[in-house]
C-alpha cells in the first residue's frame, strides 16, 4: 500500500507539472463595466423612449420610476434578439443568469421584444444580450498558443458586438400613457478586451492537495478496517475473560 501511494504521488506530481508547463488554456479579462445611456423621447404625449447602442453587452437593465401601476413595460431591440426572465438577477444560491452549463434555461425567453407589468413606484427589467461573453469579466479560451488565443477572444467580442436601437414604451390596454413624471434609466454591461495570459496552476499547492487526498484515502482504506479489527479483538478478549469468570456447572 505504501509503494502504491508513492507511485500515485509521483504520477500526480508529473500530471501537475505537465499541466503547468504546457497548458492549452488561456485566461482573458474584459472590462465588464456598466454604462448608462441617455434615452430620448420623440413625442411628448407618448411614453416611448429610444436609444441606439453599438457594443458587446451581457446585461441590459431598464429601470422605470413613477410609472402608473398596472401598466405594461415593453422593451424592444430592433436588430438583435435578447433573453428575458423575471428571475434574472435574483439572488439565491447563485445569481440566475439564463445560462445553465452550455444551454439556455427553459425559464428564459428569447425574442426581440419582452414585456413586464409595472408594479410599485420603481420597476426594474433585466435581460441578457450575449450568453457567450463572460458575465464576470474573466473567461478561458483553448488555443495552440497565446497569439491564437487572443485572436479567438477578439473574434468572440467582435461577433457579440451588436448595433441596435432600443425602444422602451409604457402602455395601458395597448394605449400609450402620458410620459409626464416618468423617469427611464437604461444601462448596459459592456465588454472590451483587456489582456490575456497562459493559464497556470500552482504545482506546490496542487501537489499538497493531492497528498492530502491520498492520505484521506489511506485513512479510509487502512485506518477504518484496522479500527474494526482491533475492536473485534478487544470484544473477543472481553468475552473470553467473562467466560473464565463464570464457574463451570461441575463446581
Amino acid at each position: 500500500m505504501i509503494g502504491l501511494g508513492l507511485v500515485l504521488i509521483l504520477v500526480l506530481s508529473y500530471a501537475v507539472y505537465s499541466a503547468t508547463v504546457d497548458s492549452e488554456y488561456y485566461r482573458y479579462e474584459t472590462s465588464n463595466e456598466s454604462t448608462e445611456y441617455q434615452v430620448t423621447i420623440q413625442d411628448e404625449n407618448e411614453s416611448t423612449w429610444y436609444v441606439s447602442t453599438l457594443t458587446a453587452p451581457t446585461w441590459v437593465n431598464i429601470t422605470v420610476i413613477n410609472a402608473p401601476s398596472g401598466t405594461t413595460l415593453s422593451v424592444t431591440s430592433t436588430s438583435n434578439t435578447w433573453y428575458y426572465s423575471p428571475l434574472l438577477g435574483e439572488e439565491g444560491d447563485s445569481i440566475f443568469n439564463c445560462k445553465e452549463f452550455d444551454e439556455v434555461s427553459d425559464s428564459c425567453d428569447e425574442g426581440y421584444e419582452h414585456q413586464t407589468e409595472i408594479i410599485g413606484q420603481e420597476t426594474v427589467m433585466r435581460g441578457r444580450v450575449s450568453l457567450n461573453l463572460p458575465i464576470e469579466g474573466v473567461g478561458y479560451e483553448r488555443a495552440n498558443d497565446l497569439e491564437d488565443a487572443e485572436s479567438k477572444v477578439m473574434a468572440l467580442i467582435d461577433e457579440e458586438t451588436v448595433s441596435t436601437s432600443w425602444i422602451i414604451s409604457i402602455t395601458n390596454d395597448g394605449e400609450s400613457v402620458s410620459p409626464e413624471g416618468i423617469s427611464i434609466e437604461f444601462t448596459l454591461t459592456e465588454h472590451e478586451f483587456i489582456e490575456i495570459s497562459e493559464f497556470e496552476i500552482d504545482p506546490v499547492q496542487e501537489t499538497l492537495y493531492g497528498i492530502a487526498t491520498l492520505v484521506g484515502c489511506f485513512f479510509l482504506l487502512i485506518a477504518v478496517p484496522m479500527m474494526v479489527y482491533f475492536a473485534g479483538v478487544a470484544k473477543a478478549r472481553i468475552d473470553e475473560e467473562n467466560r473464565n469468570e463464570v464457574p463451570s456447572p461441575q463446581e
